[in-house]
């Protein structure tokens, strides 16, 4: 074994999933009947993610990043158009817009959680504007009520961006199945995964149409060809699916994990002054798929815990970041998370002795200041 492997073993990895033997079966079942292409298990996986989230519809695609893309143009969005977008979140839901030729608009996030400001979408509102993607990063809940009041005041549409709330609820129910499509990504570091892979779900019907022929060319019959609409290749497939409904199957005990390692944390964070726990309504039903801090010294606490084997993952830039989103524009609440923000090991399948390691490690780091 080489001391590099030996090295990466032995370190605390900032997400733990796993793909086990379950998955492995699903996948060699799907090969044994030829399931490869999109077919009866990508139906199958639909089916049973629009079951478990409340929605008519759900399309499944390459990845969460298409979802948005997907979504976005069959709800019209096109050359000129704005799309209000928070400053914070991944950059696909930029790229998705741009990708269509809208023009972005930027909103700072609240001082607390880095999720959208909904008090400053109005000012922000012009002729052009004609859609609203808030954000619902890890799983925490948008002001939905509020958002959809603007929205429909101005005859806007609204995308949600789950893809870190896949079963994140607020009062009203799952987030991103309330509003005109809603999109969640099963990637590595996601609750589900299969390994890439995204959802569209929506409750209209012409827009589940509109999604269908969009992820295969506009073509809705690949035997008896008609060329109907601009689309491309944005089709799941069943290999996918097949790893997808194994882990589908244990999502109920994932939530469980995810939140008994942020309530874990939550407790020893408490006697560490100089990490601020970024919070998660876990009573409410948000689910924390991340244990996300502040911390003034993020770089200092990172060569720390590298040192003693611990991985940590910064917080990716704000949007206003990218060269070709530049605003002279100010974000402060956005910029402190962008600045301080570090995720901590965490995962439905980080081990217990490994968070005692991690805690450990914290209070170590604390008496040394």
């Amino acid at each position: 074994m080489s001391s590099t492997v030996a090295e990466r073993r032995d370190m605390i990895a900032w997400w733990r999933t796993s793909f086990g033997e379950v998955d492995g079966r699903r996948l060699q079942e799907a090969v044994a009947k030829e399931y490869v292409g999109q077919g009866p298990l990508t139906a199958e996986f639909e089916a049973r993610l629009a079951e478990a989230l409340g929605v008519p519809y759900a399309v499944a695609t390459t990845s969460g990043s298409v979802a948005l893309l997907m979504a976005l143009m069959a709800l019209g969005v096109g050359r000129d158009d704005e799309v209000i977008v928070p400053n914070r979140g991944w950059i696909a839901v930029a790229h998705a817009a741009l990708l269509l030729g809208a023009k972005v608009v930027l909103v700072d996030v609240r001082p607390d959680v880095p999720i959208m400001d909904v008090s400053q979408v109005k000012r922000k509102i012009t002729h052009r504007t004609k859609a609203i993607v808030p954000v619902h990063l890890n799983g925490r809940a948008v002001d939905m009520k509020a958002l959809h009041a603007i929205a429909k005041k101005h005859g806007l549409v609204v995308v949600e961006d789950a893809a870190q709330a896949l079963f994140s609820r607020d009062r009203d129910g799952f987030l991103g199945t309330r509003s005109d499509a809603g999109c969640f990504s099963f990637s590595p570091a996601k609750l589900v995964s299969t390994g890439q892979g995204g959802l569209v779900v929506t409750g209209d019907r012409a827009t589940s149409e509109r999604l269908r022929l969009i992820r295969s060319h506009g073509v809705a019959d690949l035997i008896e060809v008609t060329y109907t609409q601009i689309g491309f290749n944005f089709k799941f497939s069943d290999l996918h699916a097949a790893v997808g409904l194994a882990q589908l199957a244990r999502a109920k005990a994932r939530i469980a994990q995810v939140n008994a390692v942020y309530a874990r944390y939550a407790v020893a964070l408490e006697a560490l002054p100089f990490l601020t726990l970024i919070p998660v309504e876990v009573v409410r039903g948000e689910v924390p798929l991340y244990v996300e801090v502040l911390c003034r010294e993020r770089e200092r606490l990172r060569a720390f815990l590298r040192a003693r084997k611990i991985h940590t993952r910064p917080f990716y830039p704000d949007l206003d970041r990218a060269p070709y989103l530049r605003t002279d524009e100010r974000f402060p609440h956005s910029r402190r998370f962008s600045e301080q923000g570090l995720f901590l090991p965490c995962g439905p399948e980080q081990p217990e002795q490994a968070v005692e390691r991690v805690i450990e490690a914290l209070k170590e780091y604390g008496a040394r200041q």
